[in-house]
């Protein structure tokens, strides 16, 4: 049981702390953002933040799910594309507020979608929960998608 318990908070841990270097790399981003023309719709910078440290652990919590789960199924694709995700929402921020390359992290967001959007269909056959736990991502990329796209086009 401490074993399991173990594994789950270091799933969580692990995401959260690449979430944090990925800020760390992408330099100050709420001045950043504040300065930036917004499109329709654009979240307060100020509840960004903590809604990514929510995703951050729902992103953990299902990783911890697929590699918990007892499906005889093979898991190899699952988690690649798992990787896959994961390296492009570290390197969004980065290039995005960092680097100021609005069209090229845009793209990189719709590739982070798409990602997202095989990686549910993959954790479909192996565990329910990562499945929900990747809904509220999938949701928010979606939002992001349209933000870096409106935020390339008016800056």
């Amino acid at each position: 049981m401490l074993n399991k318990f173990l594994k789950l908070l270091a799933c969580i841990i692990g995401v959260e702390l690449i979430g944090s270097i990925s800020g760390f790399f992408a330099g100050d981003i709420p001045t950043i953002y504040a300065q930036l023309n917004k499109p329709f719709l654009a979240p307060p910078g100020n509840i960004v933040g903590p809604i990514w440290i929510v995703l951050y652990a729902l992103i953990g919590l299902a990783l911890f799910l697929v590699l918990d789960s007892k499906e005889a199924r093979n898991k190899t694709r699952a988690y690649l594309l798992f990787a896959i995700q994961l390296i492009l929402n570290f390197i969004w921020s980065i290039i995005f507020f960092g680097g100021s390359h609005f069209w090229i992290a845009s793209f990189i967001s719709l590739l982070l979608l798409i990602s997202i959007i095989f990686s549910v269909r993959e954790f479909r056959n192996i565990s329910t929960g990562a499945v929900i736990c990747f809904v509220p991502y999938l949701i928010w990329i979606i939002y992001a998608t349209y933000l870096s796209f409106g935020l390339a086009f008016l800056n």
